[in-house]
């Protein structure tokens, strides 16, 4: 069964559980992706289980020597190895499938090689114990006892309690963030901090930039709010800009899209660059810095690309199931006095991103705590911490500003805990979903493909996702589906860093949108587009930005791999 037919015949049936589940039978996404999770867990064999957590956790011979009875494997002091540590060497019994103890082996000290490339690399250099024992061979597996017990036992667990430890693994890794990022993103409407940030942009641009205000202000409030929030505040602002100045309405439109659905899909801590993050064991601080640059390229790629369309196409301002024309102009009319200040606005959206970051940056240029420093900076770096106090100082700006009271605070912050705990079922649905596919040994299966170019898997992933996407619709879920097919390979020797290979996945979540879209449907709708219109702007506008994007992922991997 861990044939390669017996793998890719398993991961099929998930993937089509799941998209079926959403398209045909009209499931929640959180009860398709559990579907998924328990067929894919059902089908997988125990014996193929223990083989890929081994593989997993498992480190390769490099060489050995009989006569010295020396072994050098691929392991180092940062994955936690020690002199004097025992380890045990691995092979497959042909009979029962899985993986038997051959050889005991004890590390004695670490070495520096250098390979062809003429980058230097740890080796750890262990000896065999004991009189009898079999000489490994280069390729053999070398796993911790421990380990190899965790293994087995994974494998005599019920698919049930699989699901379930996929299931809580995720939810302990986002849950506290993604409910952070819900109040922070209704707190950000409620107290009209929001509507603040897009008008500062307005009134920096000027009418003439307002295509450039728009697009900057849909990238920032995409990364804590969703982007479906984002158009439905941004929209009536482009259609006051639309009438005041009579024409270009198809370019604030477009724009508004540009930004916002980039930073969806590549700037935590939206959920599904959130997922991908942590299933790719990449530091959330590096993400945002990676799908920040990322989206950048890509926005910046669809302004140009809006303006083209702009100049051959005209989208008239219609009455809309949100907004007549009328009302329009009670918007363009409002003040600014009840708004909070600019800089408190910005507070929350960019405090995240400057202690997630802004530490990432400072120790890649050398820069290190002193000891009484560390325990501040670990705490204030911390993923949990920094949207912990970004949503307070939301909450506060709330109170502040509106003056409002404890209960109609309170309500505030449980609509936002109501629709950031569906989130959180879906991602950790999500996560328990990727936790099977990785028990029927997928990602030693792709990991066997050829790696003398960082293209041929960054494609695969942005591939993946772009199919998964196309079929159910949800770029969130795609992203999740693909991250746990995907997920296996980090930290298996790629040759450039993983955040490429989640950057990649953001981007194949773009395209291809089009009806069984909910986020093309807010567009259209909200816009007043027909579905036409929607095929004709909005589909090829999010496409492209997904394709610039794995161009740049795939000269970023090429040219400055980060390889860890």
């Amino acid at each position: 069964m861990d044939s390669t037919v017996g793998i890719l015949g398993i991961l099929l049936i998930g993937v089509t559980v799941v998209v079926g589940g959403v398209l045909a039978l009209r499931l929640h996404a959180f009860l398709a992706l559990l579907l998924g999770a328990l067929v894919v867990g059902a089908l997988t064999p125990s014996a193929a289980i223990e083989r890929a957590a081994v593989r997993k956790d498992a480190v390769r011979v490099y060489s050995s020597d009989a006569a010295s009875r020396e072994v050098t494997l691929r392991l180092t002091e940062k994955q936690g190895a020690r002199p004097g540590m025992l380890y045990q060497v691995v092979r497959t019994d042909p009979a029962s499938g899985r993986f038997q103890p051959v050889a005991d082996l004890q590390i004695e000290r670490f070495e520096e090689a250098t390979d062809s490339a003429g980058k230097t690399t740890q080796r750890a250099v262990a000896t065999l114990r004991g009189a009898g024992g079999v000489v490994p061979l280069s390729g053999d597996f070398v796993i911790h006892p421990m380990a190899l017990r965790s293994a087995r036992r994974l494998a005599g667990q019920n698919v049930g309690e699989r699901i379930a430890a996929g299931f809580g693994s995720t939810c302990a890794s986002i849950g506290i963030l993604i409910a952070m990022a819900s109040i922070i993103g209704k707190c950000l409407l409620d107290s009209g901090a929001a509507d603040r940030v897009v008008r500062s942009a307005l009134r920096v641009t000027g009418e003439r930039g307002a295509p450039v205000a728009f697009l900057l202000s849909g990238f920032l409030l995409a990364v804590p709010v969703f982007f479906d929030t984002v158009f439905y505040l941004m929209i009536p602002l482009g259609k006051a800009m639309g009438m005041r100045s009579g024409k270009n309405y198809l370019l604030f439109v477009l724009t508004i899209v540009a930004g916002g659905t980039m930073a969806h899909s590549l700037v935590p801590p939206t959920p599904g660059p959130l997922l991908v993050a942590e299933q790719l064991n990449v530091d959330i601080g590096t993400m945002i810095l990676g799908g920040t640059i990322v989206g950048l390229f890509t926005s910046t790629f669809g302004y140009f690309f809006a303006q083209f369309l702009n100049r051959r196409h005209n989208l008239p301002l219609r009455d809309s199931a949100d907004l007549s024309l009328a009302e329009l102009e009670k918007i363009s009319q409002r003040t600014d006095a009840e708004l909070p200040p600019t800089w408190l606005s910005l507070v929350p959206i960019l405090l995240p991103v400057v202690l997630l970051g802004g530490f990432t940056i400072m120790e890649a240029t050398g820069w290190e705590a002193s000891p009484a420093q560390r325990p501040w900076t670990d705490a204030l770096s911390d993923k949990n911490i920094a949207l912990i106090i970004a949503a307070l100082i939301a909450m506060a700006t709330l109170v502040w500003k509106r003056r409002t009271s404890r209960e109609e605070l309170s309500a505030s912050v449980r609509s936002s805990l109501m629709s950031g705990g569906e989130i959180i079922l879906i991602t950790a649905a999500g996560g328990a979903f990727g936790a099977v596919l990785q028990q029927t040994g997928v990602a030693s299966l792709i990991n066997e493909l050829p790696r003398s170019s960082p293209a041929i898997l960054i494609t695969l992933a942005f591939l993946i996702t772009t199919a998964i996407r196309t079929a159910q619709g949800s770029a969130t879920v795609a992203m999740i589906t693909a991250v746990g097919v995907l997920s296996g390979l980090a930290g298996q020797g790629l040759g450039f860093h993983p955040v490429y290979l989640a950057l990649a996945i953001g981007c194949g979540s773009k395209p291809i949108a089009w009806m069984n879209d909910s986020g093309f449907w807010v567009i259209t709708k909200m816009s007043g587009m027909t579905e036409v219109e929607g095929l004709r702007y909005i589909t090829p506008l999010t496409a492209s930005m997904g394709v610039v994007g794995l161009l740049v992922t795939l000269i970023g991997a090429t040219f400055f791999p980060f390889a860890p």
